[in-house]
């Protein structure tokens, strides 16, 4: 049985490899891209039949390795391989296509796509199996400079992904310092290690070593040991690791990055070793350490460290069912640091999902009719409470009056912002409810325009966002649906979501965007003070507001919340409340 998962990556069968009417992809190769086909055989699959995740990664690094060599015309190194996703499974029989090609050349490194596509071969039907980014460095003849010529842009795709090029290269230099202060962070989020929970689970059992010695077929064509050999390694260990928790049947469903940190030969002896970090619901994280020894240095005990990797698995039973791992309870130092470390990992995780690659916007879902003013209202009042009443909400920064939390599922990210506010509630709601006040403390808004008053409750509105990333400002049209507690410890509801007007069409001055559901919940604490939730469930258009902060790499939000405290504390102060 076929497993399928899907993150909200932005992930698609792209122009150039959509299934043609006859429902066979054209052999069709972009200049400067590399393609490589394989047919599954038995000794490619693991005991369940389906392609071995490690068979899979030593293919991508040799057709990424194969793009990178023919747009530098020398030979090149595997640097990393980092945000491989997997879609899909492939199973014995079926056809694999990758296609490997630079997206953005630097002085002496280059980023390479990489997508996977299989196809049955009975049927004809395709599906993306696998998404990759690869950096590849070039070696030098000699001493010999090397200066990688710019990447030829001839489409608009091609000029998306060189942009974003530069983007995820950010982010991946500045993933250390990102994750060093998130560690820092840790130390204040008590809710986040498990302490004297029923059915929590401990790492002890899960350590894995394995030993491999280099031989002439694990050489690539340079004479150093072939990276995608390391990685199939790698992930081998990583699987038993994983197996002896779960107790069950693990699939690699990511891998945060494969860092090569130095090289090794023939002859060398590659030590693994493997342990689980931390659980995450439907999920683990491994993380394995490679050590490589010559002869000496395996005499003398004293190994290099060549290479890191954190892999993520999901796992099934006997039924085919996805198992809930148990939370992970940290025993000594070391279990702490792992567990706090995977839990920082997957919050950068989270972040790098908007710079991985864009998606398309997608019209507002929602026509609006007046004459169905009122279930469109209402409904927009329960999403907004349905949203805020979902398990599985983790903090990810902690300050003094404000809490930032995230909820992942599927193919959908949400954020929300909670604040002591030092006001009454009602006046912290009538100021947040009329969202002309929005650019007064929002540094994202730059005009925040009533369309219609639909009703004393209802307000749509035509919002204009700040740039973001050197794009176009975007615009968004909203209804905002406000309600006021029927009694008084109630909470104040105020919920956003797009809409869509003929009277206010899309326009190329800006991006049209999009509010999937939004809003805020204001409950009072006492006659003087009221907590403040602010959630929104992103959209592919609203997610790089968000990025960095969920990240780890900017302040942005927490800086927004601030504003909007400071705005309502002030206004309370001068008395405004009483114009009112």
């Amino acid at each position: 049985m076929s497993r399928r998962w899907r993150l909200a990556l932005g992930s698609r069968l792209e122009p150039d490899m959509v299934p043609t009417g006859a429902g066979t992809m054209e052999a069709t190769v972009a200049p400067g891209e590399v393609l490589m086909s394989q047919a599954i055989q038995p000794a490619h699959a693991d005991s369940r039949g389906e392609l071995s995740a490690g068979q899979l990664l030593k293919w991508m690094d040799t057709t990424a390795c194969l793009a990178a060599e023919k747009h530098a015309g020398i030979s090149c190194v595997t640097a990393s391989m980092d945000d491989i996703l997997f879609e899909d499974t492939a199973r014995i029989g079926q056809i694999i296509t990758i296609r490997a090609k630079v997206t953005r050349a630097f002085s002496t490194s280059m980023e390479i796509s990489i997508k996977v596509i299989v196809q049955d071969k009975f049927t004809g039907a395709e599906k993306l199996l696998c998404v990759a980014f690869s950096t590849f460095v070039a070696k030098p003849v000699g001493k010999e400079k090397v200066h990688l010529k710019p990447v030829p842009l001839q489409t608009e795709k091609e000029q998306v992904e060189y942009t974003l090029a530069s983007e995820r290269r950010k982010v991946r230099l500045q993933h250390e310092s990102t994750y060093n202060n998130i560690m820092k962070e840790s130390t204040r989020l008590a809710d986040s290690v498990c302490n004297g929970e029923e059915g929590t689970a401990t790492t002890m059992g899960t350590s894995v070593q394995s030993i491999e010695l280099v031989l002439p077929p694990h050489a690539n064509h340079h004479g150093n040991t072939f990276g995608g050999q390391i990685m199939a390694w790698m992930e081998t260990v990583a699987t038993i690791s994983a197996s002896r928790l779960c107790h069950g049947h693990p699939f690699l469903k990511s891998v945060d990055m494969f860092k090569f940190r130095g090289p090794s030969t023939v002859g060398d002896r590659l030590v693994f070793n493997a342990m689980v970090n931390n659980t995450f619901k439907n999920s683990v994280e491994v993380g394995v350490r490679v050590e490589a020894f010559d002869c000496q240095e395996w005499a003398e005990g004293r190994g290099r460290h060549i290479n890191s990797a954190f892999l993520i698995y999901n796992a099934v039973d006997d039924q085919e069912e996805i198992i809930t791992f148990p939370r992970i309870q940290p025993i000594s130092k070391d279990d702490l640091r792992r567990y706090q470390g995977a839990i920082a990992r997957r919050r950068i995780r989270l972040g790098r999902k908007y710079v991985i690659s864009h998606k398309k916007e997608a019209p507002p879902s929602t026509q609006w009719d007046i004459s169905k003013k009122e279930s469109l209202s209402n409904a927009n009042v329960v999403a907004l409470k349905n949203l805020a009443s979902r398990s599985g909400w983790e903090v990810t920064s902690a300050l003094e009056k404000i809490k930032i939390y995230t909820l992942e599922e599927q193919d959908a990210i949400s954020v929300k912002v909670e604040k002591r506010v030092g006001s009454p509630a009602h006046t912290a709601y009538h100021l947040l409810s009329d969202f002309t006040n929005r650019p007064l403390w929002d540094p994202h808004y730059i005009s925040c325009d009533v369309v219609d008053q639909v009703s004393e409750d209802d307000l749509i509105y035509h919002i204009i966002c700040s740039v973001v990333d050197g794009d176009k400002p975007k615009d968004i049209t909203v209804l905002v649906s406000r309600r006021k507690p029927l009694k008084d410890n109630d909470t104040y509801i105020v919920a956003v979501k797009s809409v869509s007007l003929p009277s206010i069409p899309a326009s190329a001055q800006y991006i049209r965007s999009e509010v999937i559901c939004a809003g805020f919940l204001i409950q009072a604490v006492d006659s003087s003070s009221c907590t403040v939730a602010y959630l929104n469930q992103m959209s592919d258009s609203i997610l790089p507001y968000f990025a960095g902060n969920i990240g780890g790499w900017s302040k942005s939000i927490e800086e927004a919340a601030a504003a909007c405290i400071k705005f309502i504390e002030n206004a309370a102060h001068d008395g405004l409340k009483s114009v009112l």
